[in-house]
């Protein structure tokens, strides 16, 4: 499988991977400009972007991005170990190098933050329509939730509410919401077998307080606390890095 059809595939799995393509490469190196590899979450490099040494510098750089969602252009040159950041650049030295530098753009691929919504009244269909608008990855709710899932914000007024939230708590959703009034979610939240640390995690009245009033306005000021409050998916810890002697 080429490296450009796995990405397709990885793509549509929602995998996050980082896409390394080599764009200049000075003599002596094993690879060429238009060299390709992928950096998965747990360290797994696949195609090539040149030997040992310049595959290790590539994926311990590309786990780094993987988890900040960023992308930059890596130089490897072979010189005594050390790090230079400057904008949009990373500059390595890798005295095990075979005398050639690399120049390789790193591009951080992470699919859209996955949320799940309950519901089928006007604030649920809101809460699809604008998440997509703001390039969220909106779906109903499913059994079980994908590891990936980084909301649930359920607003089925009413309609099998608790089962959810204990579920989702439980499983550690990062963003869990409930759509009601402060006082039929403090009501909803007393009658859940949970923690009372665990029933803190639910934000009820879901969103900020924009006073917003129409089921877009509600959906907005769920999203804007989303936003704000940055939840991820826990990614898998990055291997530390290989060292060539």
């Amino acid at each position: 499988m080429s490296v450009l059809t796995r990405v397709d595939t990885l793509r549509s799995g929602r995998t996050p991977f980082v896409l390394a393509t080599v764009v200049r490469a000075e003599r002596p190196t094993s690879a060429k400009p238009g060299d390709r590899a992928l950096v998965l979450p747990d360290g797994t490099m696949e195609g090539f972007v040149g030997g040992e040494c310049a595959e290790s510098t590539v994926r311990s750089h590309g786990l780094r991005l993987l988890a900040s969602g960023e992308s930059t252009l890596l130089r490897i040159t072979p010189a005594e170990p050390s790090e230079t950041v400057t904008e949009g650049l990373v500059t390595v030295g890798n005295p095990c190098l075979s005398g050639g530098t690399l120049e390789i753009f790193l591009e951080a691929m992470v699919p859209p933050k996955l949320v799940h919504v309950h519901g089928d009244g006007p604030i649920a269909h809101a809460l699809v329509e604008v998440g997509q608008a703001s390039g969220h990855d909106v779906r109903a709710a499913s059994d079980p939730f994908p590891d990936d899932l980084v909301a649930l914000v359920i607003a089925s007024h009413g309609h099998d509410e608790e089962p959810l939230l204990e579920k989702a708590l439980r499983a550690g959703v990062p963003y869990v919401g409930l759509v009601a009034s402060r006082r039929r979610g403090t009501a909803v939240l007393a009658s859940l077998d949970l923690t009372e640390e665990q029933r803190a995690r639910v934000h009820t009245p879901a969103g900020m307080n924009i006073g917003a009033r129409t089921p877009a306005e509600i959906a907005l000021s769920i999203y804007a606390e989303l936003v704000a409050e940055h939840p991820t998916p826990p990614l898998p810890p990055p291997d530390p890095p290989d060292h060539c002697h």
